[in-house]
């Protein structure tokens, strides 16, 4: 393999990346958009709106399912980040209302 042919597939593997990002980006603003729905329901009800114990049910849940190559810490990791994120950006998009 020369390294034109390297180039070649070290772009075609990087456009597949770029295309999964895209696919995560949509996810994660379907998500905060349903986030945001969550907490307004919430308030409505008078309930808190993080619940630690539904958060750690969820991680404990995906690390589960998961099939890898994602360590299950990995899993943790990432979706705590998605967690924190989503409360936030949940929180803003509820006070811009």
């Amino acid at each position: 393999m020369n390294s034109r042919d390297d180039d070649h597939s070290v772009r075609e593997l990087r456009d597949r990346i770029a295309a999964v990002d895209r696919e995560l980006l949509d996810a994660l603003n379907r998500r905060v958009a349903l986030v945001a729905r969550i907490k307004r329901a919430k308030d409505d009800r008078g309930l808190a709106f993080v619940d630690r114990a539904r958060e750690q049910e969820l991680l404990d849940a995906l690390a589960r399912v998961n099939k890898g190559p994602l360590s299950p810490e990995g899993v943790r990791e990432v979706f705590r980040t998605i967690l924190e994120v989503g409360k936030r950006e949940a929180t803003r998009r509820d006070a811009a209302l």
